[in-house]
């Protein structure tokens, strides 16, 4: 017991006066480090050159500590940029489909511009609004009517070819019945042959071409424009070319693009015939150069 007690009472200020040996210590290094002399910048010098080098096995894992927080850092800073160009990425990917719409949009409509017609005719352009959406009717709706002008039977193209007639006349809108409907029947000409036919829509992509006057004459690659015949629709009109499937029939591959009908031009054609009366297309029996003038019921009584 009087061991352990004469230990601790000289352990107590034998730290003390450690302790004050080292702040002393320290005092006299700062005071050493801030004199302003060249002889004690000299020996700093030497201490320096002594000390340091010596040291680089303790300084190592100090450094990669540094290097290692700077590197978490400029990770950081990499992932927040990587993060950055992902929403920019993203942002230009919706801008680069708009720019692509658009540019398809204007080529459509520069190829509405593009259109050769007769100059006799006029026209006016429609967005299509809807389609039938019926494998059994090919038909879209488009957004000018009555109110436009519009009239029953007139023909409407693309950018490049025909691609119907108006069937159907709203006050704001219209509908137009394509060419592969199976309700349509386009009087043609074949070129350069000549051969006049009908293009028969069946509610496929390439619809036939039947009535044909001699088809050893065509050829696939031909082109298929609009006779005039009936008044329906201007002479001239591009329908497509000639094609042959694999059975053999003549079919017509169609110019207009019918995968993306966005604008379609409305042939303003005034002088084409307009049936108003079934009864109209009907010949007397007796004679087919003219039709019979109706007689007056009282001239009949009074024979």
């Amino acid at each position: 017991m009087a061991r352990d007690r004469n230990s601790e009472d000289y352990t107590g200020p034998l730290k003390r006066l450690l302790l004050a040996l080292f702040v002393l210590f320290l005092i006299a290094l700062f005071l050493f480090w801030r004199i302003d002399s060249p002889r004690v910048e000299r020996f700093r010098a030497q201490i320096v050159d002594a000390v340091v080098p010596n040291m680089d096995w303790a300084m190592a894992p100090v450094t990669a500590v540094v290097k290692i927080a700077r590197d978490f850092r400029s990770y950081q800073q990499i992932y927040d940029q990587n993060q950055e160009l992902r929403r920019e990425l993203r942002q230009m990917t919706a801008w680069k489909e708009a720019a692509v719409q658009l540019e398809q949009e204007n080529a459509r409509l520069r190829d509405l511009n593009n259109v050769r017609l007769d100059p006799r005719l006029t026209y006016i352009t429609g967005v299509v609004i809807a389609d039938s959406g019926s494998p059994f009717r090919q038909s879209v709706l488009i957004n000018v009517g009555s109110r436009d002008g519009i009239v029953d039977g007139w023909a409407a193209m693309d950018g490049i070819g025909l691609v119907g007639r108006i069937s159907g006349v709203g006050a704001n809108t219209s509908r137009v019945i394509l060419l592969t409907d199976a309700t349509s029947r386009i009087p043609a000409i074949i070129q350069p042959s000549g051969q006049r036919a009908i293009v028969t829509g069946d509610n496929s992509s390439a619809p036939p071409i039947d009535f044909l006057e001699n088809p050893d004459l065509v050829r696939p690659g031909d082109r298929i424009v609009t006779s005039g015949d009936g008044e329906v629709f201007p002479p001239g009109l591009l329908i497509g070319q000639v094609a042959k499937d694999p059975g053999g029939r003549l079919r017509a591959r169609l110019a207009a693009d019918y995968e993306r009908l966005e604008f379609l031009r409305i042939l303003r054609d005034h002088g084409a015939r307009r049936v108003r009366e079934p009864s109209a297309l009907i010949l007397p029996e007796g004679d087919i150069s003219a039709p019979i003038e109706p007689t007056d019921p009282a001239e009949g009584d009074g024979q």
